[in-house]
């Protein structure tokens, strides 16, 4: 396992985790627990202490005390205690040992009670105890005297026995808890870690190049948008190099055409091929191969400045005097081959609010199109109407129409429907594409209607102005 990888760092953290966890219970906890049972323990010796003593001070008050049955009973305490209870007088001679180990008489060395601030200690007491013990102590007072006290004595390994078992018990149920936060890495490893195995392999696969592989994340989550973003990016990529590819050759193509037959014209005329009579007609047709040259120029660097944000400038203009003008500007085309154009309009005067420069490009690119596949003597039919908030343009022939499955493909830049067309019809199969760009970047659209033999129809809309 890669130690740098997110997965290793996660486990890691989760090992440092549980570790941690386990000092912190094994100190603080041993210590909080110790502390507890250390004052639980003195609260309830310090209590039988007091209600021993109790019973010896009754015997100074006038009360009768029977030492017969009190020394069972404080037998018994120390029995369920598991301590050794003395009662001593004032100078710290024993009167009573429950355990037996020392006999009546005998005397602790160095006792001093008024030293003993605290009604609690713990220690060997005074070197009576071969290991550390809990004291406590009780007065035993009579008509306002001291006569003595009451001394328990517990081990201290009994309180640290009960603080071992209360520890195992945690340990036990940290153990379990920690055992159950595995479910957290198990989830961690399901949603997080493997879908980001994927996505990795994907974008490696990306970085090599090939563009087709899909990252297989289907989850509703972050990681499944993730996926699903990383596969929409790498499909776009792929359509963007297949798009270069197709334009490079496509260019390539357009270009060597015209570029050949003017290479093939002048090297005629210059080495004699073609007699001098006969120049003129081949130089003509050298400068319309040029014009082609030039339109197809022209035609990429707008699609190029298409490609740029912002770069509209909109303007309100009557959209019927700009039909009439560039129905106009093709009188010469269509007079020589007998076409007509029918113009509808709404209305006399119809204010649109758009680029003025980019509409007329439009109109000219469909009226051309338009011309390029109508039968010769037939008629073009341009309408205007309007529509609520929108203005409806329509450009229609009645020429050899779009075959049906070209119809989707008719925007792609350099597209033809007929390949063999290039030549004798000095298409670019940028027109169109120009003309869906310009439409689009106003925000509006753009149909066609096309029968193979019958005749096209673009419609496209304008968005109104607002104010005259």
């Amino acid at each position: 396992m890669n130690l740098h990888s997110l997965y290793a760092k996660f486990l890691l953290g989760y090992l440092i985790f549980g570790l941690l966890g386990f000092i912190a219970i094994s100190t603080f906890s041993s210590e909080m627990i110790y502390d507890y049972l250390l004052d639980r323990q003195y609260e309830s010796l310090y209590s039988e202490a007091n209600r021993i003593a109790s019973q010896y001070s009754d015997r100074y008050r006038g009360a009768d005390v029977d030492e017969a049955e009190a020394t069972p009973l404080m037998e018994a305490a120390a029995s369920f205690f598991h301590a050794d209870i003395w009662v001593v007088n004032r100078q710290g001679t024993l009167i009573l040992d429950t355990s037996g180990r020392y006999s009546s008489g005998a005397s602790i060395p160095g006792f001093d009670p008024a030293a003993e601030k605290e009604p609690h200690f713990t220690g060997d007491y005074h070197g009576m105890f071969d290991q550390e013990v809990l004291t406590v102590s009780a007065p035993i007072t009579g008509n306002y005297t001291t006569y003595g006290y009451v001394l328990i004595h517990q081990p201290l390994s009994q309180i640290q026995q009960m603080r071992t078992e209360l520890l195992n018990l945690t340990y036990i149920t940290s153990a379990v808890l920690y055992a159950l936060s595995l479910i957290i890495l198990l989830v961690f490893t399901k949603v997080v870690y493997l879908p980001l195995v994927k996505i990795r392999a994907g974008a490696n696969e990306y970085a090599a190049g090939n563009l087709d592989y899909r990252i297989q994340v289907d989850s509703q989550d972050e990681m499944g948008y993730l996926s699903a973003t990383l596969n929409y990016m790498s499909g776009e990529l792929n359509k963007m190099e297949e798009y270069q590819r197709t334009f490079v050759a496509n260019v390539s193509h357009d270009f060597r055409s015209p570029l050949t037959s003017i290479k093939g014209y002048l090297e005629a005329i210059i080495d004699g091929t073609i007699p001098p009579e006969m120049q003129e007609k081949y130089l003509k047709r050298v400068i319309s191969e040029t014009d082609r040259l030039n339109k197809l120029t022209q035609s990429m660097l707008t699609l190029n400045s298409l490609d740029s944000k912002g770069y509209l400038s909109r303007s309100n203009f009557d959209i019927n005097r700009v039909i009439k003008d560039t129905a106009a500007s093709f009188e010469g085309t269509c007079s020589a081959r007998g076409i007509t154009f029918d113009l509808t309009f709404s209305a006399p005067k119809e204010m649109v609010h758009a680029d003025l420069g980019k509409i007329q490009q439009v109109l000219y690119n469909l009226i051309d199109n338009a011309i390029k596949f109508s039968h010769d003597n037939s008629v073009i039919y341009i309408q205007e109407s309007v529509r609520h908030e929108k203005v409806f343009i329509s450009v229609k022939d009645t020429g050899i129409g779009i075959p049906k499955d070209s119809l989707k493909k008719i925007w792609e830049r350099f597209y033809k429907t007929d390949s063999s067309r290039g030549k004798d019809k000095k298409g670019t199969g940028l027109g169109l594409s120009i003309v869906k760009e310009i439409i689009q970047a106003h925000g509006e659209n753009i149909d066609v209607i096309s029968t193979e033999g019958v005749g096209t129809e673009f419609i496209f809309t304008l968005p109104k102005a607002t104010s005259l």
